[in-house]
């Protein structure tokens, strides 16, 4: 008679209830609640909520200062993965610890530091001023801001599979007469890329919706630099609750059609690396 191994964790039955449980508590009830509120507005009103010029901008600003630092990510935080996987140097622990300290530090509290650096009279806006470049108050300060919330993101999914990958692979490569950009796009790219992808969707995707770290740094003039989730907090401010979910419904919508997105090209990417 075939033995049933025992578990360590409960059975599937009681697993999954409480997985759904704390995943209805913590994930799909808040999400249909930004669905019920924005209900209570007839079509009408959510076009206008969401059309509106201001808020179109801000749009506009976010998206396209999201996606910029998200690139920027993706290419610096494969290059510190590389680093901390593939060198040993000193206080390399300490540097590992700093890339995640943008998990642990306040929002806030890295969007004044970044503020003060980056104005006019900070210790590095003073030096682009002298060149008649402006950092802070602008998109390129949004940008940056971003850039430090989002760079954790790629770094630690690139690293493990880094760690994983047989380094005498590329020195074969070497070997037979490849050269390193070779051996990088043909051995390595295809192992790392499903991962940089996951971490470029996960810093877009946070990027989208920071509010701490970019209020500061943004200047929040309408139709410039003004964010959208200012714009929700100004409406929450107002108790417009209907407007706020609307607005912020179409970021959750664009955050959702951009994991849908990666999703598919990590499973296609499976699929070819299978099928090779």
């Amino acid at each position: 008679m075939k033995k049933t191994a025992k578990r360590v964790i409960p059975g599937f039955g009681l697993s999954l209830g409480i997985t759904l449980t704390m995943l209805s508590i913590i994930v799909i009830i808040p999400l249909i609640s930004l669905v019920i509120y924005t209900l209570k507005l007839s079509p009408k009103e959510i076009i206008d909520t969401i059309t509106n010029a201001r808020v179109m901008s801000s749009f506009k600003v976010s998206i396209l200062t999201a996606f910029i630092a998200s690139i920027v990510n993706l290419i610096m935080g494969v290059v510190l993965a590389w680093v901390l996987v593939r060198y040993d140097f000193p206080l390399k622990v300490i540097l590992n610890g700093i890339i995640e300290l943008p998990f642990a530090l306040p929002t806030a509290v890295a969007g004044i530091a970044l503020t003060s650096l980056t104005t006019d009279n900070g210790l590095i806006g003073k030096f682009f001023a002298k060149f008649g470049i402006e950092i802070a108050y602008t998109k390129a300060g949004i940008t940056i801001a971003l850039i430090f919330v989002g760079i954790p993101f790629v770094v630690r999914a690139v690293q493990p599979v880094l760690e994983k990958l047989d380094g005498s692979y590329e020195e074969a490569a070497q070997t037979m007469g490849a050269s390193r950009f070779t051996a990088f796009r043909r051995i390595i790219l295809p192992e790392i890329f499903p991962a940089a992808i996951t971490g470029f969707g996960l810093a877009f995707g946070r990027c989208i919706g920071e509010y701490g770290s970019v209020v500061f740094i943004a200047g929040n003039m309408p139709y410039k630099t003004e964010i959208t989730p200012l714009i929700i907090m100004s409406k929450l401010q107002e108790y417009n609750y209907s407007q706020a979910t609307a607005i912020a419904l179409v970021l959750l919508i664009f955050s959702f059609i951009i994991l849908f997105v990666i999703s598919l090209v990590q499973h296609r990417n499976a699929k070819i690396l299978k099928g090779g």
